[in-house]
């Protein structure tokens, strides 16, 4: 995390944190004991006009409390605030403030949109200055004599990325070769997209300035429904067509990308970015044969408990492997391969019948980047819960694109899967629901010591009984040795009485 300096927190706090708002401390609010002072927006009180918020009576708790302070009436700040104001601002929706003229932590704008999608739609609508992408293979340029490239906004260079990992083979002509992919299907799957979500997070924090800026993610454990598939997060069912958003999303008027791979086959082209529709999204209208429901919190469970992070082919025919499970070409109950059925991450991509089910165009819907944070989340349970060293990660013949020291695609400067196989707390960031708290004295020093203990203690106990029985022979023989070297000494013989004292007084120093 970074800190974030102290004037830019000031301004976004300017008119929130102070208690006594300079609107409301004439006679006449005191007297009348109101605050609701006008949102200079619409000239009404709290905003009222405009939907931001009203005045009304403040209702105070009446829930008991502790006798540690045994008054009643002497203090201000007692039942607060009805010492000074009986009525107040309440404002409503993403508004707060003394007039509800703020937005509430976590969103933005005029309207106080939430800040994440203020952020996607930023971003979508925002031409990348840092990069461009290729419309022609290397080939078709020439072998670099021409070089071919065009802008891209910042979402859909993301989305480009996903889809260039993940494409076809153009082998010329009319063929291709479709079983290759450096991002799915193969140990990368998981260290990949850990980069390609950090990547994202980052530019979104140079587009905005916003240093504080991290991803959402959704848990989806045990959810019968797509709970974020409404108007006001990542849009709902349009009320006539049900394979398009609502014409009141936020995303409604969002154009897909990179979507139609088998015309970019034909073509033997790349995507070039072009516009190709709507976002389409369907949840629930999916092939229930091969995805009857969502995963629980019991399937991620038993993924969870899967040791090997990979196993046998290292591709979607792994049984036992976590990433395979994970991924979702394993029954997570099981961990045994099932090319009929799309569990875990897969089963996801599925339920949502559209944009999102499309593996190289997928990352158009902005599902897609909370769907992954949780993925991600679920891989860094694991990695804390085995603790793998980094020669688990395959060195060798894995799947192209997928060995440990092997290049991700199609990142510049060049980064390996090997790289990302790490906690995420070795690379700045970590997760609410995962984060462990601080460990007191007893927790992190003296705790480790006493297991440790535990476990060996027969051999401390016998040790013990040993060290006595040796000490115990020691004692013995000396004590006699002594008591024959003292009566061979004549009295002239005697140590000196000041060397005695030396002794006694600690001026000897004995070493063990």
């Amino acid at each position: 995390m970074h800190l974030v300096p102290l004037c830019y927190l000031l301004w976004i706090f300017q008119g929130v944190l102070g208690q006594f708002p300079r609107a409301c401390v004439s006679s006449k609010n005191l007297l009348e004991k109101e605050c609701c002072p006008v949102w200079s927006g619409d000239g009404s009180p709290c905003g009222q006009l405009s939907g931001r918020g009203s005045c009304q009576d403040i209702s105070l708790s009446r829930a008991p409390e502790g006798p540690q302070f045994p008054f009643s009436n002497v203090d201000d700040r007692e039942n607060w605030p009805s010492v000074f104001y009986n009525r107040t601002c309440q404002c409503s929706g993403n508004f707060m403030g003394f007039n509800c003229g703020d937005c509430k932590f976590g969103f933005i704008g005029p309207n106080c949109k939430d800040k994440f999608l203020a952020y996607l739609n930023l971003a979508k609508h925002t031409t990348s200055s840092d990069y461009v992408i290729p419309i022609s293979t290397y080939a078709q340029m020439n072998n670099g004599s021409t070089p071919i490239f065009r802008d891209i906004n910042i979402y859909d260079l993301f989305v480009w990325m996903h889809y260039y990992v993940s494409r076809d083979a153009l082998l010329g002509g009319s063929i291709v070769w479709r079983n290759i992919d450096f991002a799915h299907e193969a140990p990368g799957f998981l260290p990949w997209h850990r980069f390609f979500l950090l990547l994202w997070e980052k530019e979104i924090q140079k587009l905005t300035g916003d240093v504080n800026f991290t991803i959402p993610y959704w848990d989806w454990r045990d959810a019968e429904e797509c709970t974020i598939c409404t108007d006001e997060y990542l849009g709902g069912r349009h009320p006539v067509n049900p394979n398009i958003l609502s014409p009141a999303s936020f995303f409604s008027s969002w154009q897909v990308i990179c979507s139609q791979s088998e015309e970019y086959n034909t073509q033997q082209a790349l995507c070039n970015a072009t516009e190709e529709g709507p976002l389409l999204r369907s949840p629930g209208n999916h092939d229930r044969e091969r995805t009857p429901r969502l995963p629980t919190s019991a399937d991620v469970e038993s993924c969870l408990s899967l040791t090997q992070y990979e196993t046998g082919s290292m591709d979607r025919a792994a049984n036992f492997s976590f990433r395979n499970t994970l991924e979702g070409f394993a029954n997570p109950l099981t961990g045994i391969a099932d090319a009929s059925q799309s569990t875990m991450h897969n089963a996801l991509h599925i339920y949502m019948n559209g944009t999102m089910s499309q593996v190289q165009g997928s990352a158009n819907d902005p599902i897609f980047i909370l769907h992954h944070a949780f993925v991600d989340s679920i891989f860094e349970q694991w990695l804390r819960r085995h603790r793998p060293l980094q020669e688990v990660y395959p060195a060798a013949n894995a799947p192209i694109g997928h060995n440990r020291e092997s290049y991700m695609v199609p990142f510049i400067p060049v980064y390996t899967n090997g790289e990302f196989f790490i906690s995420s707390r070795d690379l700045g960031y970590d997760y609410a629901y995962l984060a462990e708290p601080a460990p007191d004295f007893f927790q992190e020093f003296i705790k480790p010591y006493l297991e440790q203990a535990s476990q060996i203690w027969q051999w401390l106990v016998a040790a013990a009984a040993v060290g006595g029985v040796i000490t115990a022979i020691i004692l013995g023989l000396t004590s006699l040795f002594c008591r024959r070297k003292r009566k061979r000494f004549s009295e002239e013989e005697q140590p000196l009485l000041m060397e005695r004292e030396d002794y006694l007084g600690g001026n000897y120093q004995s070493r063990l």
